[in-house]
């Protein structure tokens, strides 16, 4: 009986890889199911073996585990889908026809025994400093030093949290991986809702950038060279960031799902039981959509694309639950319509925080990309 529950179990969870979580208290499972999809499958071999030797629940044992064991290679099918063409969709995105093809940390798009193996590389240190100061509130940054002793250019990573919560330390595989490809790497606090409201953080932002020219010389940051990354909400921070404060050294912006039309998010609420995205969004542009218009349009990253628009990497999960999908392939459609440089790397099989493990299929696909886009857009 044992056996046949954790088949469904499994089958269950597999389901996460074609499908979005239907609870908030069950998302963390759906970025198991898509990114570690190989311990799943080891253990759906055992319990196949153990079904076929079985003499109760012998076939329903065989069939679900089948079933399961074929939803589970959607994740890394399809990754090895994208990989196929990645280069060409990068070069093509970005107007590039010389980038190297060695020199970077990540040779491949994605390989299966990289989930497994992993890269192998731990977190580089940190200094924190105190960029701000508003009303009393300490805005503080978190500098990851290049290893390099030259001036380098600044990624400025501006963390996610429904524009509420989360701080500096998140995902910190991924900070440090920017920093050991040879870039400072600036991760940033900035004030919160419902205390503070939009456009806060964009000024956050722009304060954050004022403070490391005006310590360039001691953190070796390149003035000229920034590129802006940010997940979630810190994705629509980044974006509005990017495409508003009109700063030249601003070379390119990162979004890791982050909403780009925030009337069609408001019109396109959550499922409830993942998150009440209208009170959200109330809190953060300070009233309903009807209520202030103009804040969500001055939100709304869509609003302010132009052909003079930083070159834009985009990067969203086809099962998004918290943010949608369509959110991503508004803002492509709109930078295609102005020839922007840009691209959407959509990653079918995956959830919001698709990028948490580095060796997934969605954390393979996307290093590789964050990491030749960072180098097309520095090295100009």
């Amino acid at each position: 009986m044992f056996r046949i529950i954790l088949i469904i179990f499994c089958f269950l969870l597999s389901l996460f890889t074609i499908m979005p979580v239907p609870s908030h208290y069950v998302w963390y499972l759906g970025i198991m199911a898509s990114e570690f999809p190989w311990v799943f499958l080891g253990v759906l071999i055992v319990l196949l073996a153990g079904s076929i030797m079985a003499k109760r629940y012998r076939v329903p044992g065989i069939i679900i585990s089948l079933i399961a064991f074929i939803l589970f290679l959607f994740p890394i099918i399809g990754a090895y889908r994208i990989a196929g063409n990645l280069d060409q969709r990068i070069a093509s995105g970005f107007s590039v026809n010389d980038l190297p093809s060695t020199g970077f940390q990540q040779d491949k798009p994605y390989t299966f025994g990289r989930m497994i193996s992993g890269i192998g590389a731990g977190h580089i240190p940190y200094t924190t400093y105190t960029y701000a100061t508003h009303t009393g509130v300490a805005l503080t940054l978190d500098f990851f030093k290049a290893p390099q002793p030259a001036v380098r250019p600044c990624v400025v990573v501006v963390h996610g949290g429904s524009w509420k919560s989360g701080n500096s330390h998140e995902l910190p595989d991924v900070t440090s991986r920017m920093a050991r490809e040879g870039y400072n790497v600036a991760s940033i606090n900035y004030r919160l809702a419902p205390a503070y409201k939009s456009p806060a953080p964009v000024e956050d932002v722009r304060a954050a950038l004022t403070y490391l020219r005006a310590h360039a010389a001691e953190l070796n940051v390149d003035t000229n060279n920034f590129v802006l990354l940010g997940r979630s909400a810190g994705g629509q921070i980044v974006l509005a960031s990017a495409y508003t404060l009109n700063d030249p050294g601003i070379k390119g912006v990162i979004s890791f799902y982050g909403p780009t039309d925030m009337a069609w998010a408001y019109n396109h609420p959550d499922n409830p039981l993942i998150m009440d995205s209208k009170k959200v969004m109330s809190d953060f542009f300070g009233g309903t959509l009807s209520e202030l218009p103009q804040n969500y349009k001055a939100g709304s990253a869509t609003a302010f694309v132009t052909a003079l628009t930083v070159p834009t990497l985009l990067v969203h999960g086809g099962n998004d639950a918290h943010v949608h999908y369509e959110e991503s392939e508004i803002l492509d459609k709109k930078l295609e319509q102005y020839h922007v440089k840009h691209l959407l790397l959509g990653l079918p099989w995956a959830t919001h925080g698709c990028e948490y493990s580095l060796n997934g299929p969605s954390g393979q696909l996307s290093s590789y990309a964050v990491e030749r886009f960072l180098y097309i857009v520095t090295h100009k």
